[in-house]
């Protein structure tokens, strides 16, 4: 196998796996939080300002992977 098919195919195996991670726990965030501000409405804006930013944490771990993945490609 070339060299060149085994960077990008790590970069897609990076990327992959990289965004695995940040999209089951974006899920999960959104149902625990929406749980939560189904049984307590008068927290809904405290719940739903940490889940904001819990989601931006998980956006940067995929982010992350994507940094690596262009990386990968590029060198």
């Amino acid at each position: 196998m070339e060299p060149e098919a085994i960077k990008l195919l790590a970069a897609g195996i990076s990327m992959g796996l990289g965004a695995i991670g940040p999209g089951i726990g974006i899920g999960l965030l959104a149902g625990k939080a929406l749980e939560a501000i189904g049984r307590n409405p008068e927290a809904r804006n405290y719940i739903q300002t940490n889940m904001i930013l819990a989601i931006a944490f998980c956006e940067a771990i995929g982010i992350y992977a994507l940094v690596i993945a262009i990386i990968l490609v590029f060198t």
